[in-house]
């Protein structure tokens, strides 16, 4: 059963061997994601999904990783030290598969051990007194907005059959173009865009997000869209309140940090 839903950023900077000082120019995000760590808790999960915009991208099908063992690697961001560990969820994977299969939903199985950053910063910090908690990753694809609403749906139909308790994480920032100093430069609408992303949560307006304006979405130069449609297709018909723990954009990125309270 689904017992939780949440969305996250994932800038290196949060893991304290690469951020050091500069963490504390984020310390709304760092703060939330406690926040919801003790809040994920309290829900006893024992399968946490990882939505990721940085897993195995496939143009005509969403990728989901059924390997058996997970690990972290942020040698890209020049740390060699931090190290963690997950066992992997391949039963979960099959069944998603198989599933996917027949409403010809098209899904690839990957088997990767080494986890991108958009999964493993949220999960540094989510899975910080969850030891036993099984990890399923999974990425979006290239395909429609409806898609990615149905394939959500899909899954939702899988997690209410499962007599596991299910954690869905969505990872992604917003925009990356806020300021003249952020990674893709000024983008005139980077801040429309996360307002509109922030107003159609709380308003449960999943229509009104599904048919954003592409032009604003490109034009944000966001990295989390799609795996907050697939998140929005899971809860679709299920009673939920959205609360916003943070926002924030000190680099020029929106940080955005929520929880689906279900």
């Amino acid at each position: 059963m689904l017992v939780f839903a949440s969305i996250t950023p994932h800038p290196p900077l949060l893991i304290p061997d690469i951020g050091k000082e500069e963490i504390n120019k984020i310390a709304k995000t760092k703060q939330a994601l406690e926040q919801l760590e003790q809040d994920l808790y309290l829900c006893k999960p024992d399968i946490l999904v990882v939505i990721s915009p940085h897993a195995s991208l496939f143009a005509d099908a969403f990728s989901i990783n059924a390997n058996n063992k997970f690990a972290c690697d942020f040698s890209t961001f020049g740390d060699l030290k931090t190290k963690k560990e997950w066992l992997g969820e391949p039963m979960l994977a099959a069944t998603i598969s198989h599933k996917s299969y027949e409403a010809k939903i098209p899904v690839q199985l990957v088997s990767e051990q080494n986890l991108d950053h958009g999964s493993t910063i949220p999960l540094f910090y989510l899975s910080a007194h969850l030891p036993n908690c099984k990890v399923l990753p999974i990425g979006y694809s290239m395909l429609d907005n409806k898609t990615h609403l149905d394939f959500g749906t899909l899954l939702k139909e899988v997690f209410m059959a499962s007599d596991k308790r299910i954690a869905v994480i969505a990872s992604g920032d917003l925009s990356h173009g806020l300021t003249t100093n952020s990674p893709a430069g000024y983008k005139k609408s980077g801040e429309l865009f996360d307002q509109k992303v922030i107003e159609f949560m709380e308003n449960h307006n999943t229509v009104g997000f599904s048919q954003l304006d592409k032009k604003i979405i490109d034009d944000a130069a966001e990295c989390g869209y799609k795996s907050f449609l697939i998140l929005l297709g899971i809860l679709q018909g299920v009673n939920y309140t959205f609360k916003n723990y943070s926002y924030e954009g000190p680099f020029g990125v929106g940080y955005l940090v929520g929880n689906f309270v279900l």
